[in-house]
């Protein structure tokens, strides 16, 4: 493998739609390291998400140096270049040290007939009985079979690779971190297709450090994890078992490890995470998607006055836009519209109505998780605000950054790392009912 910038064993991809919260997410961080934990910040943000805010990747950078500058973070720190392909990868090069190589496009795509027997031949070790570490009983993979993951996934890696190289052209291969997304897929892989995916990966010569597989269950934005969590346990231990295995058939970088895309608020599965982690002495990467942005709106909807009459406009205009909202996000959300208020009625909400719909706190009987994944999806309605809701965040930044640094660090690292969540006091107020037990 060529050179490559190394990740932390533990990273955490912070989305922040505005650039507003990088104080705040950092100092998460910090909390984790007076635990004795190094969670690694990774600012993330996708070309789709500059372009329906308007903004630049610059502005990325420039929130992460800034907030790292101002709080004396003197440990390792990345921008990530979210989701990204050849078409749109340039105008992250100057800014970015992390990229998230998204091939979803080329999954299922086969590749050439020449290229995929010219695979099958180069890995003989493929075909036959395949012992793996913790994974029992052995599994047998035939050349046919073989043959059929390549056709899926060989295209895919070879387009990664072509990714890759032009970073490389432009950054160098030791500036900077190389994952590759391969979650976008009509199945979550098996074992034998992950291994021959890293194989795929490994003959690219991309120094990948994290792989973004396809698990059971449903990611939705924003909410908990729908799904067998037993299931999903075993594909994980499972996942973790044969990269610990590829990472030595292959010389794949020690530091690679699973990354969970969406995996923000599934606390039904953090704790078997634990486990496996534990288990392997693993790390992980962990992006937490547009959490922040809820936990402004969350902040704003606090602070009451003009701070709420904002986020209420934005759920009104939400409201009128759910089917232009859903397209871009439609595998990645299910929204009961039916559940969904009418806009006369948040409208006469108070700051705690509209907080205990939208704050996700399962325990809470007026959280509304459909409500939560409308307003997860609408930040594109914010940015046609512009000042005023930049405005908002800076004028009531006291309570909105207060949300996103215990959002994170209660509910997100701290399960992660010992296994255990506090409830931030905010989140049900004893006016608020809770759901029996």
């Amino acid at each position: 493998m060529s050179q490559f910038l190394p990740l932390g064993k533990f990273s955490f991809g912070m989305g922040d739609r505005f650039a507003h919260q990088s104080k705040a997410q950092l100092r998460a961080c910090i909390r984790a390291t007076e635990l004795g934990a190094l969670f690694v910040p990774v600012w993330n943000k996708s070309n789709r998400e500059h372009t329906f805010v308007g903004s630049d990747p610059s502005s990325t950078r420039a929130a992460a140096d800034a907030a790292v500058r101002e709080l004396g973070w003197n440990k390792p720190y990345h921008v990530d270049a979210d989701h990204i392909r050849l078409e749109t990868v340039d105008r992250f090069i100057p800014h970015s040290d992390f990229y998230t190589i998204d091939v979803a496009d080329s999954i299922g795509k086969p590749a050439s007939a020449a290229d995929v027997e010219t695979f099958v031949d180069r890995h003989p070790e493929l075909v036959g009985t395949i012992s793996i570490p913790h994974i029992d009983p052995p599994f047998a993979i035939t050349r046919a079979e073989v043959e059929r993951v390549a056709n899926k996934f060989l295209l895919a890696a070879q387009d990664a690779g072509k990714i890759y190289q032009h970073i490389v052209k432009a950054k160098g291969a030791a500036n900077f971190i190389t994952e590759v997304s391969m979650d976008e897929t009509d199945s979550p892989q098996t074992p034998p297709e992950l291994l021959i995916i890293l194989a795929a990966i490994a003959n690219q010569k991309i120094p990948i450090q994290t792989v973004a597989p396809k698990f059971t269950g449903r990611f939705n934005k924003g909410v908990d994890y729908v799904g067998d969590v037993k299931q999903f346990e075993k594909e994980f231990n499972e996942d973790l078992a044969v990269i610990a295995f590829a990472v030595k058939k292959y010389g794949l970088p020690a530091s690679l490890k699973l990354s969970v895309h969406s995996g923000s608020d599934k606390f039904s599965i953090y704790e078997p995470m634990r486990r496996a982690l534990k288990k392997f002495d693993a790390g992980v990467h962990i992006k937490t998607a547009g959490t922040t942005w809820l936990e402004e709106l969350i902040g704003l909807a606090e602070a009451g006055g003009d701070g709420l009459e904002i986020v209420k406009e934005i759920y009104a205009s939400a409201i009128e836009q759910v089917d232009e909202l859903c397209v871009p996000y439609a595998t990645v959300i299910d929204i009961d519209r039916a559940k969904l208020p009418g806009a006369a009625v948040v409208n006469d909400w108070s700051s705690h109505q509209f907080v205990s719909a939208l704050r996700h706190d399962q325990k809470c009987k007026d959280y509304n998780p459909s409500f939560r994944q409308l307003l997860h999806i609408s930040f594109k309605v914010a940015a046609q605000k512009g000042d005023r809701y930049l405005n908002a965040l800076k004028k009531h930044e006291a309570v909105v950054a207060k949300n996103v640094t215990e959002n994170l660090f209660e509910r997100h690292m701290k399960p992660l790392l010992l296994g255990q969540a506090k409830t931030p006091q905010a989140i049900c107020s004893p006016r608020c009912e809770t759901v029996p037990a």
